[in-house]
């Protein structure tokens, strides 16, 4: 069975950073696109970054500069390292996992970044 566990939230000031771990197990997570989503209260989930199983990025506009999606596919975790926070960057991050061949989505249960003074 495919589980996502994240980690590495917390309460950080404007201006800080923060490094958001997923490490998977039941699978080889090689085969998969691996990303972050995130959702804030009273709004949607939305995209923050995606990387695929060849490496390939992609990231909304809110994070293109700021944050950095990468992955270590012998310790089947991805990571999203966030710089620069705002406030308006508190949410919910989740992870995310697709198979590559079977497109069997899969989802973390969630850590909380709240980024406030």
């Amino acid at each position: 069975q495919v589980q996502l566990v994240e980690s590495g939230g917390a309460l950080v000031q404007p201006g800080g950073s923060l490094r958001l771990a997923c490490a998977g197990s039941g699978s080889i997570f090689s085969f998969y696109t691996m990303g972050w989503y995130r959702q804030a209260p009273g709004k949607q989930r939305e995209l923050v970054a995606t990387i695929t199983d060849g490496g390939s990025t992609n990231y909304a506009d809110s994070a293109k500069g700021r944050f950095t999606i990468s992955r270590d596919n012998a310790k089947n975790t991805v990571y999203l390292e966030m710089n620069s926070l705002k406030p308006e960057d508190t949410a919910v991050y989740y992870c995310y996992a697709r198979n590559v061949w079977s497109r069997d989505e899969y989802w973390g249960q969630g850590t909380q970044v709240t980024v406030s003074s």
